[in-house]
């Protein structure tokens, strides 16, 4: 809870913070990393640092948080703090590394603001983070709890069996367990971290949605090689494409992440674009492997059929199911060679086909894909709590925006 004395703080300086929140968080990574140099080994993306992403993550989150608080004072933006608290597990995680996190972006906020930070509003400001830093500290304390791991031990080596090429840009990697320590399946829909010695020798994560049902010794999971002439964005998932095979072991995290398919027993339509079937997948891989009766609509869309990835994975559950139906949108134009429900050409039109009544939507995708389908599945009475997406990359305070954005975060990400 916001206290009273802060709320009017935040709220006058909340905009001014979301200016310059690009230029705190660059000053705040160059602190960090001068101070902290073996953060980038193992714990941070240095891709999305280059790319510019990271920077504005981490404090673009808190500016969310705050515009949150702003708004309703008694009551924490959970869908922001889970989505975060599960990445942070999946990374190992611990307390301590909250202080570090505060020392130097309270250092960049008043580099940056200079005299506009005012004890009054450092007061404040330091109050929204640790009422921030704390509510995640709990929740991943609970993740990794339910798990039997400590930040440490999230861990585990796993050699892989089997490498499928999917499209010419995806692979899937199919990996067993090397050892005897006995590890929880996943929920349908979670991904893991892949932490990945790069040629320099620092190590460096990447989280990969589980595309198939596991039984906690073997899981699968899909890697989209990233075109660009030696782009730092994509050189994990490069390295795993083109350089790892069966027989080479790899560290990944235990399976972790919100969005999860729920088991209410209602309708189930998943909506995905590109790379962002993965995580349909193995939601769908689950639903067939359980026999679910339930009535379930897959909605894809692609550049063609050959850039597809798992199509022949997706549609084999698909007609594993009694009541199932795919129908996909390619941009290139309405050719199939597959057995679908029905094939379009361009974007996705959902009037076009039928939805089911009370269903639950789940969305992947890039996010204007999922704005702009979330935007009409609410116009046509679908209630909010009833659509859930997935976000990849380090902006997860962003998925916010494509619901009702807290005040500053619109700034924050432009």
């Amino acid at each position: 809870m916001l206290s009273d004395r802060s709320r009017p703080v935040i709220e006058a300086t909340l905009p001014v913070v979301a200016d310059n929140v690009r230029e705190i968080a660059r000053r705040f990574y160059d602190h960090l990393f001068a101070a902290h140099p073996e953060l980038f080994d193992g714990v941070f993306n240095r891709g999305n640092q280059a790319q510019g992403h990271q920077q504005v993550a981490l404090a673009g989150s808190v500016a969310a948080f705050a515009g949150s608080l702003v708004k309703d004072p008694e009551e924490l933006p959970e869908h922001l703090l889970a989505r975060i608290a599960h990445k942070h597990v999946s990374l190992g995680i611990r307390p301590d590394q909250y202080d570090v996190v505060h020392e130097h972006l309270f250092w960049a906020m008043a580099d940056v603001l200079g005299d506009a930070v005012t004890p009054a509003v450092a007061a404040a400001w330091d109050e929204v983070y640790w009422l921030m830093a704390y509510a995640l500290i709990n929740q991943e304390r609970g993740l990794y709890s339910a798990r039997g791991v400590r930040p440490e031990t999230v861990w585990r080596d796993w050699r892989v069996v089997e490498k499928v090429p999917e499209t010419d840009d995806v692979v899937t990697f199919r990996v067993v367990r090397v050892d005897d320590r006995l590890v929880k399946t996943s929920l349908p829909g979670q991904y893991v971290t892949v932490q990945v010695p790069m040629p320099d020798g620092v190590r460096q994560p990447r989280q990969y949605s589980l595309t198939r049902a596991d039984d906690g010794r073997h899981r699968q999971f899909s890697v989209k090689r990233v075109h660009g002439g030696g782009r730092p964005d994509g050189e994990v998932s490069n390295l795993l494409f083109s350089a790892v095979d069966v027989g080479d072991t790899l560290t990944m995290s235990l399976p972790f992440g919100d969005v999860v398919l729920d088991d209410a027993g209602r309708p189930v339509v998943f909506l995905s674009a590109g790379i962002g079937i993965t995580p349909m997948a193995g939601m769908l891989s689950h639903l067939a492997a359980a026999g679910s009766h339930l009535p379930i609509t897959v909605l894809h869309a692609d550049v063609e059929e050959s850039a597809f990835a798992l199509r022949q994975q997706v549609l084999y559950d698909v007609r594993a199911l009694d009541d199932a139906r795919m129908y996909v949108w390619y941009e290139r134009g309405a050719e199939t060679a597959l057995p679908l429900d029905g094939v379009f050409e361009g974007l996705v039109d959902l009037d076009e086909v039928s939805l089911p009544d009370d269903a639950l939507y789940y969305l992947c995708g890039p996010i204007p894909f999922m704005q702009a389908l979330r935007t009409e599945l609410l116009d046509r009475g679908v209630p909010a709590r009833d659509v859930q997406y997935e976000v990849f990359g380090p902006d997860l305070w962003a998925a916010d925006l494509l619901g009702e954005p807290a005040p500053g975060a619109a700034v924050a990400a432009s």
